[in-house]
């Protein structure tokens, strides 16, 4: 056996190792794992280094669909590790780097139950950031109202509940998490995506062979639905008369040609479409300055219909030909 496929021999023997193990059983694999670590880079050391992988880790709230994604990832060929120790993870990267290019994508699956497994993700990203690791942080987010419906549906209780009730569960996780949330570099909502939509979301970010730039949702909804609390930017286009008031475009959607056509005739339409393109286009710039690859814009208008959707799909096509990976999703379209 070579000495990479060593490396990855005990990378995976390692992992499983310690996420099937707790308490005594888990700090004696946990420290196992580390010795053949140890032994693992000594080996690979005698080959030349691969560069360092991708990291992806994976949060987010219990029951907004972490295991879909780490599914999704896995069959999209990165390497994922669900309920990993935060504190291993500086260690398998490590081991990755030593693996000659056989370990070149990985994901972990973090749940964030106790206070003290917060700080050792908290550390663990620190050292990943002094040795200059590349890392993104997926938080996957749903409304209280979503996460009680799934906890429900399966009849299982929130994993903080404790005797309380599982809105308590809830809000208890949520609380934890506000700043892991905070520090992520891609934040989505499942609270209105079946499992194929929120695996074509993570398709549309992770397929690639390489890396682009910078990546953009742009996402049409209504207000009378509520904001996208995955929005990094609102566009709000209800100062343009609505197509609803118009009898004879009132069953269409602002995908067609006549509500499109319609919206952008108005005053102050094409002149919004060029003056936030150019306002994208400066911002833009700044999130590739600060290392931020992905953006969420939502444009609304009050039924996420009309004035929402046709500019949403225009604004997405300025920024296809600007060079940014665009995908347009219409959150509401359809539910009147």
């Amino acid at each position: 056996m070579t000495a990479s496929a060593t490396a990855v021999a005990s990378l995976v023997t390692g992992v499983e190792a310690v996420s099937s193990q707790s308490g005594a059983g888990g700090a004696r694999a946990r420290r196992q794992f580390e010795a053949e670590g140890a032994q693992a880079s000594t080996a690979a050391a005698e080959a030349e280094d691969a560069a360092i992988p991708e990291l992806v880790i994976i949060s987010g709230m219990s029951g907004a669909g972490r295991s879909t994604a780490a599914k999704c990832l896995e069959d999209l060929g990165w390497f994922v590790v669900d309920n990993l120790p935060p504190g291993l993870i500086p260690t398998m990267v490590d081991l990755g780097a030593r693996s000659q290019g056989n370990v070149a994508r990985i994901a972990v699956v973090v749940d964030v139950r106790g206070r003290n497994f917060f700080d050792d993700l908290k550390e663990s990203l620190a050292t990943l950031e002094a040795g200059l690791v590349a890392r993104r942080i997926v938080f996957l987010e749903a409304s209280d109202e979503s996460l009680v419906r799934r906890f429900e549906s399966v009849r299982r209780p929130h994993p903080l509940q404790g005797e309380g009730r599982i809105v308590d569960g809830i809000a208890a996780e949520r609380d934890l998490l506000r700043e892991l949330r905070g520090d992520a570099d891609l934040v989505i909502d499942t609270s209105s995506l079946n499992v194929h939509e929120l695996r074509a979301k993570l398709d549309a970010q992770f397929a690639g062979e390489e890396e682009p730039e910078l990546r953009a949702t742009v996402m049409s909804f209504g207000y009378k639905y509520g904001l996208p609390v995955d929005a990094d930017l609102v566009v709000d286009c209800r100062f343009l008369p609505n197509p609803h008031w118009v009898p004879e475009l009132r069953p269409y959607t602002g995908t067609s040609e006549e509500v499109s056509s319609y919206v952008f005739n108005q005053p102050g339409a094409k002149e919004f479409l060029d003056r936030y393109t150019e306002l994208l286009e400066l911002i833009s710039a700044g999130y590739r300055r600060e290392g931020k690859r992905y953006v969420t814009v939502a444009v609304g208008c009050t039924g996420g219909k009309h004035r929402s959707v046709a500019m949403s799909e225009k604004l997405a096509k300025r920024l296809t030909d600007g060079g940014v990976e665009t995908v347009v999703v219409h959150r509401d379209m359809g539910r009147e």
